[in-house]
C-alpha cells in the first residue's frame, strides 16, 4: 500500500432531495450526523486513516456549507504537494451542463487524473455512514490482477432491489453487474442472499479513462457508474468484487464489522441516528484508533443544570453534543447537536435535536427530527398528536415528526449552515 500513488475522488454532489428538509440548505453529504458530525466525515477520515491524502471531491448543488465544513474541518498544511483535500465544483469543462451523472462528474474532471499520474483511482461516494480500511481493499485489487474493484456487501436478497447488484463466479470477479433490478442475482452458494454496491470503487487509470470517454460519447447513456460504465466495464475488463464485511477496521469490535448505512431516507437517516445510543453501540464514534475527524469549534462543554425549582437534568441513553445546556430536562435516547439550549421542563424521546436549536420550558417532542436553529415554543408538543402534527410541520412515511430550522445570519467567523 505504502508505494502505491492513490488519487481519491469523491463524489459529493448529491441533491438528497429524501432528507428534506435537511437538505434545505445544503447537499446530501454536508447533513449533521451523530451530533457534531457531518456526513462527508466519514469518507474523508476513512481515506486519511487509510494513508491516501491525494483528494478531490467534486461538488455540485448547494454547496456553501459543504465548502464551509471542508475549510473548517479539512484544510491540509500543505507541506507536501501531494497532500490535500481539495473541493472542485462543477466548472462544465465538456460543455455548458452541470454533470449528468455520477460518470460525468468523472469525466469532466478526468484532467485531474491526467495531471495527479496515479496508479490508483479510488472513486467512492460521500454519502454513506460506515469505517472502512481502504488498504485492504487495494491490497484486495492487486492480488486478483483486477482492472476495477467494486466494494460490495452481502446482504438479504428482500432487500437488495434498491441497490446495484453483481453476479459472480466463484472467485468473486463480476460477471454482470445490474442496477436496481427487481430479481437480483444470488451469490453463488449462498441462497437468498446478493451483493450489493456500495457505490465506491477502484480503478486502474487507464481502464477507467477509456471506458469514460466512449460512455461520455453515447447519447444513449445516463452517464452514471451503475447504469452505464459498470455494465460494459465487467465484459471489458477483470472487475472484482471486495466483500466489505472481510474488512477489519482497527478498535472496531468484530461483532461490528460490516456496518454500512445508506442514509438516503429520513427513516435511514434517522436510525442511522439510533444506532448510536446504545451502550455497546453499532458505530462507535469514539475510536482513538480510527479517529472520525470534523470540525472543531470554541464552544464550551455541555452542562447540565438543576433549574430554579430545583428539578434535576435527567439523561439516559443519549449523545450530547458541546455547548449545549439543560436546565433540569430530561433526555431519553435521543442525540443533541452542538449548542443546543433547553428550558426547565422539556422532554425529550428518540428525537434528533440540530446545532444550536432552543427548546422553551416546558416542551415535550417525541420521535422527531429538529433541523438548526430552530426554536420550539415553550409548552409545545411534537409526536403526541399526528393530525396536530400534520396542521404545522412535515412527516415522514414512518410518522417521524421534521421541524424546519431558521435560517440565521451568518457570524464574523462562521460555522458551516
Amino acid at each position: 500500500m505504502e508505494n502505491v500513488k492513490v488519487l481519491g475522488l469523491i463524489l459529493a454532489g448529491g441533491k438528497g432531495t429524501r432528507l428534506y428538509p435537511l437538505t434545505k440548505e445544503r447537499s446530501k453529504p454536508a447533513v449533521p450526523f451523530g451530533g457534531k458530525y457531518r456526513i462527508i466525515d466519514f469518507v474523508l477520515s476513512n481515506f486519511v486513516n487509510s494513508g491516501i491524502y491525494s483528494i478531490y471531491v467534486l461538488t455540485q448543488f448547494k454547496s456553501q456549507s459543504l465548502l464551509q465544513h471542508m475549510r473548517n474541518a479539512w484544510q491540509f498544511a500543505e507541506l507536501l504537494r501531494s497532500q490535500f483535500i481539495l473541493p472542485v465544483p462543477a466548472q462544465m469543462r465538456k460543455g455548458p451542463q452541470w454533470y449528468r451523472g455520477t460518470s460525468d462528474a468523472i469525466h469532466q474532471n478526468i484532467h485531474l487524473i491526467d495531471l495527479s499520474q496515479p496508479e490508483l483511482v479510488a472513486v467512492f461516494g460521500a454519502d454513506h455512514i460506515y469505517f472502512m480500511d481502504i488498504r485492504q481493499m487495494i491490497q484486495h485489487h492487486h492480488s486478483c490482477g483486477a482492472q476495477g474493484t467494486v466494494a460490495a456487501l452481502p446482504i438479504p436478497a428482500r432487500d437488495a432491489r434498491r441497490f446495484g447488484t453483481m453476479e459472480v463466479d466463484a472467485s468473486w470477479r463480476i460477471l454482470r453487474f445490474h442496477e436496481k433490478v427487481p430479481n437480483p442475482p444470488e451469490i453463488p452458494g449462498r441462497p437468498g442472499w446478493c451483493l450489493a454496491s456500495m457505490g465506491n470503487y477502484l480503478f486502474e487509470p487507464e481502464a477507467l479513462k477509456d471506458s469514460l470517454h466512449r460512455d461520455a460519447e453515447r447519447t444513449d447513456s445516463s452517464h452514471d457508474f451503475g447504469h452505464n460504465i459498470l455494465p460494459k466495464m465487467v465484459r471489458e475488463y477483470p472487475i472484482y468484487a471486495y466483500d466489505f464485511l472481510t474488512n477489519k477496521v482497527p478498535g472496531v469490535q468484530p461483532e461490528h464489522h460490516g456496518y454500512w448505512r445508506d442514509v438516503g431516507t429520513i427513516e435511514s437517516f434517522y436510525d442511522a441516528n439510533m444506532d448510536l445510543r446504545s451502550i455497546s453501540p453499532k458505530l462507535v464514534l469514539h475510536n482513538r484508533k480510527w479517529p472520525l475527524r470534523t470540525a472543531e469549534y470554541p464552544t464550551g462543554p455541555a452542562r447540565y443544570c438543576t433549574d430554579e425549582t430545583g428539578r434535576r437534568c435527567e439523561v439516559v441513553d443519549s449523545v450530547i453534543s458541546e455547548g449545549s445546556v439543560l436546565y433540569g430536562a430530561a433526555v431519553h435516547n435521543s442525540i443533541l447537536g452542538r449548542n443546543v439550549h433547553l428550558e426547565s421542563g422539556v422532554r425529550l424521546d428518540d428525537s434528533i435535536i440540530l446545532a444550536r436549536c432552543h427548546i422553551g420550558e416546558g416542551a415535550k417532542i417525541r420521535r422527531a427530527i429538529i433541523a438548526k436553529n430552530a426554536t420550539i415554543p415553550p409548552g409545545s408538543r411534537i409526536g403526541y398528536d399526528s393530525e396536530e402534527d400534520r396542521e404545522r410541520y412535515l412527516i415522514s412515511d414512518s410518522g417521524i415528526v421534521l421541524v424546519e430550522g431558521n435560517r440565521t445570519p451568518i457570524p464574523v467567523y462562521p460555522a458551516a449552515i
